[in-house]
């Protein structure tokens, strides 16, 4: 029975899965016929408003600071910091468990750039450099992951909550930025959040 439930777990799991590559893909025609254009410009020519104001420059310090903490090289070396942690605890299987995790949805991301292959938006000047494609946000979405994947692992609610509080920011900032559109974000959340349910049946196993 035990092996029966279990491949019923993972079979809603891989659904939630597709599901949302399929949001996402939604998210990315919609985008791209010019659907969401009004939603986008909306926000983002909001927040460039605000970088115009007295505030702009200690908020724009922040932003820069999360898009920082948020970046692949730092995700890498907070990645390799909670292994250790976890491996020294004889925690060995949580250990792979969380290696999979990130480096998959890295890939993950890094590929469906490729395939959608959407350029950075142009609406404010970008305060950040970047030369990779756009959609769906490797920030939004790497740090779903990373953040969503330790807080699997503790397993407390605070967790959660002091996931959130780092993935929420670290998206908006890349709106912030001007280096990407909300709904790029958006896209990355609800791709970390995909991938993260369906690697989620393995680490109950």
């Amino acid at each position: 029975m035990a092996g029966v439930r279990h491949r019923r777990d993972l079979g809603r799991r891989a659904l939630l899965f597709i599901l949302s590559l399929l949001l996402v893909l939604a998210i990315a025609l919609a985008q791209r016929w010019g659907w969401l254009r009004p939603f986008n410009h909306g926000l983002m020519g909001g927040a460039g408003a605000w970088r115009d104001t007295a505030i702009g420059p200690p908020v724009t310090l922040t932003m820069v600071g999360l898009s920082e903490i948020g970046d692949t090289a730092a995700r890498i070396g907070m990645s390799l910091v909670a292994c250790a942690m976890l491996f020294w605890r004889g925690r060995g299987r949580q250990t792979v468990w969380l290696v999979l995790v990130v480096v998959g949805g890295t890939l993950l991301n890094a590929g469906l750039k490729q395939v959608f292959a959407a350029p950075r938006p142009d609406l404010l000047p970008h305060l950040d450099i970047v030369k990779s494609y756009s959609f769906p946000s490797g920030h939004a979405s790497g740090n779903m992951i990373f953040f969503g994947a330790l807080a699997m692992l503790i397993g407390r609610g605070w967790a959660w909550i002091a996931a959130s509080a780092m993935i929420l920011p670290i998206g908006f900032s890349r709106v912030w930025l001007g280096v990407h559109w909300p709904t790029d974000v958006l896209a990355g959340w609800i791709l970390g959040i995909g991938w993260l349910f369906l690697c989620g049946g393995w680490l109950r196993r």
